[in-house]
């Protein structure tokens, strides 16, 4: 069953460099439904997993490209960061007293799977929009990062953005990758697609790490499973990554958000 967990391990790694799309949307519901992990165990560890996949990524971003807003990385950690500990320390009171909290956390994922879904789908609606607009260029470029709001009101909508996003990634581990650039695209609509992917990226590991230590302390994370989802993963990525540029997005974008919206409504209707 080891081998199983890592051939799955480098189907959603493959995918998850095709489309860019966060491994929680894709490995949680496969933990779940495939191989009858429980809800919160599923979340745990791909937590975990998320926190040490997405590490890599920073260091081509930050290292490479240069693409990480750390400014905007401190906003969001503002209020994703503690929130997450407050939704850890509710999760953890529940099960003292007895509670299930599997319902909630079952629930939580299926709304955030719905969530990313309707969210690919808007990604590519917002930029025909700004390139319309003329605020971003036929590659995603753009020269000035202005925000939506102004200067009082952006730093406040960004570490709400983060405090959302705290909440539903504790609960689901979905939401960090597809929900955080979407959200970072209409706060910041004149910012490249590149910095936000590499922004996004860079908050979402200290969110998935703290949630996912919080996890472990609760006897939600495999170990076991951890390692052998991450020796598929990893060269699956780096596959993945490599066919990008020949599998058009147009196509798989679309796909991708009807099965995460068919998982999502099932989650959901549990």
């Amino acid at each position: 069953m080891d081998l199983m967990y890592s051939v799955s391990g480098f189907a959603v790694g493959m995918l998850v460099g095709v489309t860019g799309v966060g491994g929680g949307s894709l490995m949680t519901p496969l933990l779940v439904f495939l191989f009858g992990f429980k809800a919160s165990v599923a979340v745990g560890t791909d937590l975990l997993y998320a926190a040490i996949t997405k590490t890599g990524g920073v260091f081509v971003h930050h290292g490479k490209h240069r693409s990480v807003d750390w400014r905007i990385v401190g906003w969001l950690a503002l209020g994703s960061l503690p929130f997450a500990l407050i939704t850890l320390y509710v999760i953890k009171q529940l099960m003292d007293v007895g509670k299930e909290t599997t319902g909630m956390i079952t629930f939580t994922l299926g709304v955030a799977l719905i969530l990313t879904a309707c969210a690919l789908l808007i990604r590519a609606v917002l930029l025909q929009r700004a390139k319309a607009k003329g605020e971003i260029d036929d590659d995603h470029s753009s020269i000035e990062n202005a925000g939506r709001f102004s200067t009082r009101w952006e730093v406040p909508a960004t570490v709400l953005t983060g405090a959302v996003l705290g909440v539903l990634v504790t609960l689901s581990s979905v939401g960090a990758g597809a929900l955080g650039t979407v959200a970072l695209m209409f706060l910041y609509p004149r910012m490249t697609t590149l910095k936000i992917v590499g922004t996004d990226l860079a908050h979402a590991i200290p969110l998935t790490a703290v949630a996912g230590l919080g996890h472990l302390s609760l006897g939600n994370v495999d170990l076991m499973l951890l390692g052998s989802l991450l020796i598929g993963s990893l060269p699956g990525i780096w596959i993945g990554s490599h066919l990008s540029a020949k599998i058009p997005e147009h196509f798989l974008r679309p796909v991708l958000a009807s099965v995460l919206l068919l998982i999502g409504l099932k989650f959901v209707m549990q």
